[in-house]
C-alpha cells in the first residue's frame, strides 16, 4: 500500500520519480505527487487520482528540474484523497518534504503537542506530524532529527525524507513498511519494492526495521538508530527486466496468468531431485519433522485460500492435523501453541502486516516457523525461521495469479515431504503424485490454449449482480478463490458456500437466472455434488460445472461444462483454478473495469 521513490544523481530526477511510480502502480494508490530541489528550493506537484495526472501536469516531469527528489503513490488511509491530502508533505518553511507508506498511530497525541508549540497544519494526514516533528528537532543535523523523530513515532513506517539545508543528500527510513535502496551507474535510488528500480540498477539493499539510509549522488550509507554506521550487503535481482513489463499483452494480469506454466515448474523443479522431495530450506532433520504434532497455516486472502487447500493435502497424506487462520484473527485469538507446533505463514510480497504481525507473535512463544514468500529478502522471509520461495518472479497485478498458484506447489510439496518422512504414504503413491506434479504445467499450457470458450461464456455474464460459487472438500477451497477473482477485479457481488451448506439458509438467495458456479473435481463427492447442483437449477439458477475429464454425468445438471484434465485428487486445484481466473478477467474487462488497479486495493497491504 503506497508507494515511495526517491533519486538523487547525474540526470533529472523528476523522469526518474514519475517512471519508479508507475512501476508501483499496482500497490494501490488514489493521488500521487513528487518533490524536487531545483537548486534553490524544493518545488511540489500533487495530484488526486491516476499517475497520467501527474505526469500531465508536470510535462513529464520537465517543470520539476533537478536531480535530487522524492516521489509517492499514496492509498488513503487518514483523510479522504486529494490534492491536499496527497504526498509529500512539508514542515510550515517548506525547507522539509517527506513521503510516507505506513500508519502513524500516536499521531493524533503529536498533533496535539505540535499545534501547542505553534505549529499549523494544512492536511489531515498522519504523516504532515512527521514533517513538522523533524522540523521541531533539526538543529543542522538532520541524522539527528531523524533519530529523534524515529524515537517519538510510534507504528509503521517507510520515509523519503529532503532538507532544503543538505541539497546533496536524501534520507530514507523504515519501520514494519518496506524498503529496498538501489546503487546505480547515474545515481542512487530509494523505492518500496524491487520494480522501481529494476530500469537502473540489480543491486538493491534491504532496509531493516529501524535503520536509516543516507543518498548522495555516489555512495550509499546506513545506519542504526543510535546513529552508528552499519555495514549492509547488496543483493544482485535475478529477474529478467521485461518480467515486470507487459510484453505486449493488453494487461499484468492477463500475461502473469500465463506465465502460470513456467512459474509453477520453477518452484517444481528444485525441490524434485531423483524422484523424492527434497526441501533443503525447511531446515529441519526427519526427527523433527515426525516431532510436529500440529501445523497452523496463517495468511490473508488468496494466500489464506491455499492454506484452506493445503489443510485437505496435509491432513489428507501426512495425517498431521491442521488449523488455518486468517492473519488479521490469528494474534488477537490467544491460539494455543506448543513446542511440537509448526507456523507456516503465507504471502506472495512477505510484507503483509497482519501476516508479519502473527508470525511475530508465534516467536514470542517459542514456536517453529516456516514462511512461504515471493519476494526475496523481504520482511518474513528474514524474520522466519526458515524460508520457502515460491519463484512466481515479479507480480504486478493486484489480484493474484501466478502467486497463488506457486503458493499452492509449495505447499503440495511441504505436504508430501511430511508425508514421505513420517512413512504414512507408499513408495507407489508417492511416484505417482510425483509425476502427476511434474505434469501439471503441461496440463495448464492446455486450459491456457482453450481461452476462447471461457471469454464467450463470461460475455454473457458482464450485466450479473450476484454469482454464487460452490464445492465440497478441497473443491470449496477453490470456489473461495474463484469468487474473490471475480469480486476484487468486477466488483460483481460473489460468494463461496461449501454446497453441502446451500440447504443451511443459502439457498434461500438462488432465484431464476443467477449463475452458480460448481466445482467437483473429487470423484467420491460427484453424486453429491450433481446432487446440490439440482437443487438450485431447479430454484432457477443457470449452472457452470468446472470438473474433470470423463465426468459427462455432470451434463445433466450443468448449463454449461469446462473440463479440465485428470490428475491426483489433492492437484486438482492447480487446474481448476485456471479458468475461474479467466472468468473473472474476461467478465472485468467486458466491464471496463481496470484489471490490474482495482479500486481500494492495493497488492501489498502493509498496514493493519
Amino acid at each position: 500500500m503506497c508507494g515511495i521513490v526517491g533519486y538523487i544523481g547525474t540526470e533529472e530526477a523528476a523522469p526518474v520519480l514519475l517512471d519508479g511510480l508507475d512501476k508501483l502502480e499496482y500497490r494501490g494508490y488514489d493521488s500521487a505527487g513528487i518533490a524536487v530541489f531545483d537548486g534553490e528550493k524544493i518545488q511540489v506537484a500533487k495530484a488526486r487520482g491516476r499517475l497520467k495526472v501527474l505526469n500531465e501536469m508536470t510535462h513529464g516531469g520537465e517543470k520539476l528540474p533537478g536531480n535530487c527528489g522524492i516521489g509517492h503513490t499514496r492509498w488513503a488511509t487518514h483523510g479522504i484523497p486529494s490534492d491536499k491530502n496527497a504526498h509529500p508533505h512539508f514542515n510550515e518553511t517548506e525547507s522539509i518534504a517527506v513521503v510516507h507508506n505506513g500508519i502513524i498511530e500516536n499521531y493524533l497525541k503529536l498533533k496535539k503537542l505540535l499545534q501547542e508549540k505553534g505549529y499549523k497544519f494544512t492536511s489531515e494526514t498522519d504523516t504532515e506530524v512527521v514533517a513538522h516533528l523533524l522540523d521541531y528537532y533539526y538543529k543542522g543535523d538532520p541524522l539527528e532529527a531523524i533519530i529523534r523523530t524515529m524515537r517519538r513515532v510510534d507504528g509503521s513506517y517507510a520515509l523519503g525524507i529532503m532538507f532544503q539545508e543538505h541539497p546533496g543528500k536524501l534520507f530514507a527510513v523504515r519501520k514494519d513498511s518496506p524498503l529496498i535502496a538501489g546503487k546505480g551507474k547515474n545515481g542512487n535510488l530509494i523505492a518500496s519494492d524491487v520494480p522501481a528500480v529494476l530500469k537502473y540498477t540489480r543491486d538493491v539493499y534491504f532496509i531493516q526495521n529501524e535503520e536509516i539510509v543516507c543518498l548522495e549522488a555516489d555512495e550509499l550509507n546506513f545506519y542504526n538508530i543510535d546513529g552508528e554506521p552499519i555495514r549492509k550487503e547488496a543483493v544482485t535481482i535475478q529477474w529478467d527486466v521485461s518480467a515486470a513489463e507487459k510484453a505486449g499483452y493488453e494487461h499484468f494480469m492477463l500475461k502473469e496468468i500465463y506465465e502460470q506454466p513456467k512459474a509453477v515448474l520453477d518452484t517444481l523443479n528444485p525441490r524434485i531431485r531423483e524422484g523424492r522431495i527434497e526441501i533443503e530450506e525447511l531446515g529441519m532433520s526427519d526427527d523433527e519433522i515426525r516431532a510436529i504434532k500440529k501445523i497452523y497455516i496463517v495468511a490473508c486472502g488468496s494466500a489464506y485460500h491455499t492454506g484452506v487447500s493445503a489443510k485437505y493435502v496435509f491432513e489428507g497424506l501426512a495425517r498431521i492435523p491442521v488449523e488455518v487462520d486468517l492473519a488479521s484473527e490469528f494474534r488477537y485469538r490467544n491460539p494455543i501453541l506448543d513446542p511440537e507446533t509448526l507456523l507456516i505463514v503465507v504471502s506472495q510480497s512477505g510484507e503483509t502486516a497482519d501476516t508479519l504481525a502473527a508470525l511475530r507473535e508465534a516467536k514470542q512463544r517459542g514456536v517453529r516457523t516456516l514462511g512461504i514468500v515471493n519476494v526475496v529478502g523481504s520482511s518474513i522471509a528474514r524474520e522466519a525461521d526458515n524460508v520457502m520461495y515460491t519463484w512466481a518472479g515479479p507480480e504486478i497485478a493486484v489480484a493474484t495469479t501466478k502467486a497463488y498458484s506457486t503458493q499452492l506447489i509449495a505447499e503440495y510439496l511441504l505436504a508430501m515431504k511430511f508425508a514421505q518422512v513420517k512413512g504414512t504414504v507408499s513408495t507407489a503413491e508417492m511416484d505417482e503424485m510425483i509425476q502427476e506434479l511434474k505434469q501439471l504445467p503441461v496440463h495448464i499450457e492446455m486450459l491456457l490454449d482453450h481461452k476462447e470458450k471461457i471469454q464467450r461464456f463470461a460475455n454473457r455474464y458482464i450485466a450479473a449482480k450476484d454469482i454464487f460459487f460452490i464445492g465440497r472438500g478441497i473443491d470449496y477451497a477453490i470456489s473461495l478463490e474463484g469468487s474473490l477473482k471475480l469480486k476484487e477485479i468486477s466488483y460483481i457481488h460473489s460468494e463461496a458456500y461449501p454446497a453441502g451448506e446451500l440447504k443451511h439458509g443459502t439457498i434461500s438467495l438462488i432465484e431464476e437466472g443467477t449463475l452458480v458456479a460448481a466445482v467437483l473435481t473429487q470423484e467420491e463427492l460427484y453424486k453429491k455434488m450433481i446432487s446440490n447442483m439440482v437443487e438450485v437449477k431447479t430454484r432457477g439458477a443457470f449452472l457452470l460445472a468446472v470438473t474433470n475429464v470423463g465426468n459427462t454425468e455432470v451434463e445433466k445438471a450443468a448449463d454449461y461444462v469446462i473440463y479440465i484434465p485428470k490428475t491426483h485428487k489433492y492437484f486438482t486445484n492447480s487446474l481448476a483454478v485456471i479458468p475461474l481466473q479467466l472468468f473473472g478477467y474476461y467478465v472485468a474487462l467486458g466491464k471496463g473495469c481496470d484489471v490490474d488497479k482495482p479500486r481500494n486495493l492495493a497488492k501489498s497491504v502493509t498496514v493493519e
